[in-house]
């Protein structure tokens, strides 16, 4: 009879286990542990994000209950506590060197010409409870996360991530972002910094963003616009010279306004470095900054990047890392397979048959029937 292993197994299939192995090294992390290992953590993690399990607890009994199977992954059970104390103590990282090298592989193979490459950029909160307040205190009562990503949105995928306290300022954390020299980058008013923009300048980017309500532009051409389009009107000019205190604008470029009616009857004010392409195609490309809004809420609602199971600041950029780590693993598997296209769907049946020994391209079929060759067939006809 053909073998399967379980979807689980098949899943992590997809992480690069050598490379695993040599951060392990790398960071210590295996370092005097006698109890548990960092890939039985991981592993537990991993579980926990694809089961929906909510608490360690969860996680912990849900392991038990197949502990056999464990064995074949390459872990073992775990305790809650022993669990608890390796998501505090240790190194965070280490599981996001991990993510950074599988974002990186996994979008090596979707690599096109980098005037066709589109990135967004934005960072989405992650509500803490009080217990997180010693490195996550955002205002009186209210503790949290920040999460920054930029984002591919052709190979729905990420490409970065980077893990701060609520009060970290987007643009502090965007100016430790690595930049390709060439390529768009497209993003809202939370990095509205013109120091940032003429260094995206500066390396061939173009950028898209939104002006400020409040500020001007000094316009030395008009650009004609089609009537029967949404875009009201289309200008080319100059930022103001000076910013706050007197500083000299560093972005002393000419720039694209562009204007433009949204469905709501909103008008958007965009703004772009590029003066050539059409006021449709910049537009456009402000538009898709919406696909990391879409990304950022279907990891909160398929995966548990909502509830934390520590709440120190290693343990919750532990669950991130491992969250984004498991959306990888879940578009990697994905794609080994064509009878399932929605994301959605494909997630809720790897939770549903996750340690059920069956092939991840057949989750839609029904499961085989184990025959015992020592029991008598009866043959009714």
């Amino acid at each position: 009879m053909l073998h399967h292993n379980s979807v689980f197994h098949g899943l992590l299939k997809h992480v690069p286990w050598h490379q695993f192995d040599r951060l392990v090294e790398e960071h210590g992390a295996d370092a005097r542990v006698r109890r548990l290992s960092t890939k039985s953590q991981f592993v537990a993690l991993v579980y926990g994000q694809l089961s929906a399990a909510a608490s360690l607890r969860e996680i912990v009994t849900g392991l038990s209950s197949h502990a056999a199977r464990l064995y074949h992954l390459g872990a073992e059970p775990v305790r809650r506590s022993t669990l608890s104390d390796a998501n505090a103590q240790r190194p965070a990282a280490m599981f996001a060197e991990l993510l950074a090298m599988m974002m990186k592989q996994a979008h090596r193979g979707l690599r096109r010409k980098l005037a066709e490459t589109t990135y967004l950029i934005d960072a989405t909160s992650a509500r803490l409870n009080e217990r997180s307040a010693g490195w996550a205190r955002f205002s009186a009562g209210v503790c949290g996360a920040k999460v920054h990503v930029i984002y591919d949105a052709d190979a729905d995928r990420p490409i970065y991530a980077a893990v701060s306290a609520g009060n970290v300022n987007d643009i502090t954390a965007a100016r430790q972002m690595p930049i390709e020299p060439g390529a768009t980058y497209v993003f809202d008013l939370g990095y509205y910094d013109y120091a940032w923009w003429a260094e995206l300048d500066a390396v061939g980017c173009r950028i898209v963003t939104r002006f400020k309500s409040n500020t001007p532009l000094d316009i030395v051409e008009e650009l004609s616009v089609r009537p029967d389009s949404n875009i009201l009107s289309d200008r080319i000019g100059f930022l103001p010279a000076r910013q706050a205190r007197s500083r000299q604008n560093p972005m002393q470029d000419a720039v694209r306004e562009v204007r433009v009616t949204i469905d709501t009857g909103k008008v958007l004010r965009i703004l772009s470095n590029d003066l050539d392409a059409s006021a449709e195609e910049i537009a456009d490309l402000y538009h898709r900054r919406w696909a990391i809004e879409l990304f950022f809420r279907w990891i909160k609602q398929v995966l548990k990047i909502t509830r934390f199971v520590g709440t120190s600041e290693n343990a919750v950029k532990i669950q991130i890392a491992v969250a984004l780590i498991t959306f990888l693993l879940l578009r990697l598997a994905q794609a080994t397979q064509t009878a399932i296209p929605s994301p959605t769907v494909f997630a809720r049946l790897i939770r549903a048959n996750l340690m059920h020994r069956r092939s991840i391209d057949n989750l839609l079929e029904p499961p085989p029937i184990l025959e015992d060759r020592q029991q008598m067939s009866l043959s009714l006809c």
